[in-house]
């Protein structure tokens, strides 16, 4: 009896593991045009690490020790737009923007210039670059690769003493120690990660008039929608068997008693 528990147990963890690839494919799949997107995948966890884990903790939620969320940080292929305030970074790097609970990160490039004449993300969150937010007063600035923007640039509110004449700045473009700790906000953004490092000019490849695609493979996702759905099944059925085979011992107990 305490055997087909224990394999009942772990079929139903197992599929329970399932269900939560089920949902990490699903969000890639949504968001497999999203500019800068990063697809998530459900790992199991070394053995020793969850059992420690679960003794420190004093937990019994051994399903959800054993999964973790792992995000897939590799760069996305970049893809032309034309557009003036599109920037994709390629290879490492985030962009740094001002939220109402402080700094966030983000690779979505695709911004904006709001009614201030501030830099923004679609959200309407500042672009930060290394001296503060910015302001433009042309909607059509210069970027080159180091992330230095001119033309009608200014750091601060754009005065009239200000516009005279065209000033630079550049892109806060940071990079972290422990970017698998970076935690999503939603939007886009990141928050976390460590430590952020301003990177030096050498190491930023900024490409304006580019957004960086997400790195989600549909195909890729399909598969492993599919070879999960297939094990989720298995499982399915071995639990199911097994249960009846308990109801089967248990009515032959009865009988003989």
């Amino acid at each position: 009896m305490e055997e087909v528990q224990g394999v009942l147990s772990l079929a139903l963890r197992s599929m329970h593991q399932d269900m939560s690839r089920m949902d990490r494919v699903a969000m890639n799949l949504a968001n497999a045009l999203t500019p800068g997107y990063k697809r998530e995948v459900v790992v199991a966890r070394p053995f020793g690490q969850v059992v420690n884990d679960l003794v420190s903790a004093g937990t019994v939620n051994a399903n959800a020790a054993q999964m973790k969320v792992h995000s897939d940080f590799r760069p996305g292929s970049l893809k032309s737009t034309g557009q003036s305030l599109d920037f994709a970074i390629a290879g490492t790097g985030y962009f740094e923007v001002l939220t109402e609970n402080g700094p966030a990160y983000t690779r979505q490039g695709n911004f904006h210039v709001d009614a201030q004449g501030r830099l923004t993300t679609a959200q309407g969150y500042p672009v930060m670059g290394q001296g503060g937010e910015i302001y433009l007063s042309s909607s059509t600035p210069t970027v080159d690769a180091s992330g230095r923007v001119q033309d009608g640039l200014r750091q601060g509110p754009v005065t009239a003493a200000l516009s005279a004449a065209p000033t630079a700045s550049q892109l806060k473009v940071v990079q972290f120690d422990q970017p698998q700790s970076l935690q999503r906000l939603g939007d886009g953004l990141l928050v976390g990660g460590g430590s952020a490092t301003v990177m030096s000019d050498a190491d930023i490849q900024i490409q304006q008039g580019f957004l960086e695609n997400s790195n989600v493979s549909s195909m890729q996702e399909m598969v492993q929608m599919t070879q999960t759905m297939r094990h989720f099944e298995s499982m399915h059925k071995v639990a199911m068997g097994y249960d009846e085979m308990m109801g089967v011992a248990i009515r032959k107990l009865g009988e003989l008693s």
